[in-house]
C-alpha cells in the first residue's frame, strides 16, 4: 500500500524524513529582513515555471513554494472557494516568515488578489498585471488573445488589467478547461521517468495533446490576434502544441519573466533584495498525497532537483485560515 504522508513528514534530499510542524519556521530566527525568502503559491505544480524564471533572475533569493496539487484544478471552482484557498496560502506563507507572496496562478490571482492585498501583512503580487503588460508590449495590430482557465475568463480580470494599459486593445478570451489536467496528468503518470524529462523539452507534444490544443484554439482563427497570453502558469509546458495550432504569425507571451521583474522592482524599492552573501534556499510544500511524484515532476519544471519537499494537508491550512 502506497505510504500516505502525515503533515509531520517531507522530502529531504531524496528521503522521507520526519519534518517540522508546517506552521512554524525553524529557520526564521536565522534569518532577518532581507534574507528571508520568497513565498510563491499555485494550484498545483504550474506555477514552478514562474519560480524558476525568479531563481534563474535572482541568485541569491530563497524560494518557499506551496502547491495546493490535491485541489488542483481551480478553474471550474467558484470564486469564493478560490478566494478562501488563496487566503489559506497566504496565512501559511505569513507564518514561514516570508518577505513577499507571489500568486504564481492565474485563477487565484484573479479570485484572490485583492483580498490577499488587504488582509495580508507583507506584500502580494499576481501575475495577471504582468501578463497584460506583456502582451501590450508585444501586439502590434493591437488584438489579443487570452489563453486561460473558465475562472479566469469568466473574471474578466486580463480584459480589466489591457485595457488599463490600452483601452484600444481588443481582447479575446479563450476558456481551455483542460490543458491544467493534461499538464497534471502527463507529470503523474510519467513520474518515474523523470531522467528522461531532464532531457527531453517536448513530451507535452503528443499527437493526442496537439488535437485537443487546435480544437481549444479554434474560437481564436477567426479573431485576427497577433499575440495570445498564455493566462495560466501550467501553459507554459504546452508552448509547442500552442504555438503549432497558431501559427507563424502570432506571437505567445507568459507572465514568467515579467513577474520576475516586478518581484525585483518591489524589492528594490523596499531594500529587501537578499545580499550576494546569502546563501539560498528553495524549499517546497504540496498538498498532494504523493510527495514523491511531487519532487520528480517538480524537478523538471523548476530546472533542478526538489531537494526539499514537505507534505501540507489542506485540512491543516483551512484550519489556520479560521482560526
Amino acid at each position: 500500500m502506497q505510504h500516505q504522508p502525515t503533515s509531520q513528514e517531507r522530502i529531504e534530499q531524496g528521503s522521507l524524513v520526519t519534518a517540522e510542524p508546517t506552521v512554524t519556521d525553524p529557520l526564521a530566527a536565522e534569518r532577518s529582513g532581507n534574507s528571508r525568502p520568497i513565498g510563491v503559491f499555485d494550484s498545483g505544480l504550474g506555477g514552478l515555471t514562474v519560480a524558476r524564471a525568479m531563481a534563474r533572475a535572482l541568485p541569491h533569493e530563497s524560494i518557499y513554494y506551496l502547491g495546493d496539487t490535491k485541489r488542483c484544478p481551480y478553474g471550474p471552482r467558484s470564486e469564493d472557494e478560490v478566494r478562501s484557498f488563496v487566503m489559506q496560502a497566504g496565512r501559511w506563507l505569513e507564518a514561514h516568515d516570508v518577505k513577499i507572496m507571489v500568486i504564481a496562478c492565474n485563477t487565484a490571482t484573479a479570485a484572490g488578489l485583492h483580498l490577499a492585498q488587504q488582509l495580508l501583512r507583507v506584500p502580494v503580487i499576481g501575475v495577471i498585471a504582468p501578463g497584460a503588460r506583456a502582451a501590450i508590449n508585444t501586439t502590434r495590430t493591437r488584438k489579443v488573445g487570452v489563453l486561460a482557465t473558465e475562472l479566469t475568463v469568466r473574471s474578466g480580470a486580463y480584459r480589466r488589467a489591457i485595457h488599463s494599459l490600452d483601452a484600444g486593445v481588443d481582447v479575446y478570451g479563450c476558456p481551455a478547461p483542460s490543458f491544467v489536467e493534461i499538464v497534471e496528468r502527463e507529470l503523474a503518470t510519467g513520474a518515474h521517468l523523470q531522467e528522461r524529462w531532464l532531457e527531453d523539452g517536448d513530451i507535452f507534444d503528443t499527437p493526442e495533446n496537439r488535437a485537443e490544443v487546435r480544437r481549444t484554439l479554434s474560437p481564436l482563427a477567426d479573431r485576427d490576434v497577433d499575440t495570445v497570453v498564455l493566462g495560466c502558469t501550467h501553459f507554459p509546458l504546452l508552448a509547442g502544441p500552442i504555438e503549432a495550432a497558431l501559427g507563424p504569425g502570432v506571437r505567445v507571451v507568459s507572465s514568467a519573466e515579467e513577474t520576475t521583474r516586478e518581484l525585483t522592482d518591489i524589492l528594490e524599492r523596499r531594500e529587501q533584495l537578499a545580499s550576494e552573501s546569502v546563501t539560498p534556499r528553495h524549499r517546497f510544500a504540496t498538498t498532494s498525497d504523493n510527495i514523491a511524484e511531487f519532487a520528480a515532476a517538480g524537478s523538471f519544471i523548476f530546472g533542478q532537483p526538489l531537494r526539499s519537499v514537505e507534505y501540507v494537508g489542506p485540512e491543516e491550512l483551512d484550519a489556520l485560515y479560521h482560526r
